[in-house]
């Protein structure tokens, strides 16, 4: 098994395809739990600091060339009142889960984030055992205001 990690960022950007391949990736294997794949291109642009945006990261890992994982990470820019990053997007192929993938890419965006890394997950989101199995905790109730359009 080839397992190929990789992380792009202002520096380093993914070529187009590579990026639309990313964004399909995410939007597939999110299911029920994702966005529309324009969100998530927004996201992903935030994560590699384009129109001058505070950036972040996009890990992925590829096994025997096929993408297998990938998380976005953008920075919040608040260091010290809310953590320094926001996971936005994880997703694992639907046919490689359980398999700790998930948990070796979370390694890598941990130790690669400078600072905390906030996460929103939905109390039956099946993530949330990894996520605190990882050390991350349920600190606050999150609340939230939308206005109506």
């Amino acid at each position: 098994m080839n397992n190929e990690i990789n992380i792009y960022d202002k520096d380093n950007l993914p070529s187009p395809d590579e990026k639309q391949s990313i964004s399909e990736f995410l939007y597939k294997e999110l299911g029920g739990y994702g966005d529309p794949i324009s969100q998530i291109q927004a996201a992903m642009d935030y994560s590699l600091g384009v129109d001058g945006k505070p950036g972040g990261f996009i890990t992925t890992m590829k096994e025997n060339g096929k993408l297998v994982c990938s998380v976005v990470v953008n920075k919040t820019g608040m260091g010290g009142y809310i953590p320094e990053n926001i996971l936005v997007y994880i997703a694992t192929d639907e046919n490689q889960r359980g398999k700790g993938i998930g948990r070796k890419v979370m390694e890598k965006v941990i130790e690669r984030a400078e600072g905390g890394i906030a996460l929103h997950v939905e109390p039956d989101n099946p993530a949330k055992y990894l996520y605190e199995k990882l050390g991350f905790t349920n600190k606050y109730l999150e609340m939230r205001y939308q206005p109506k359009s």
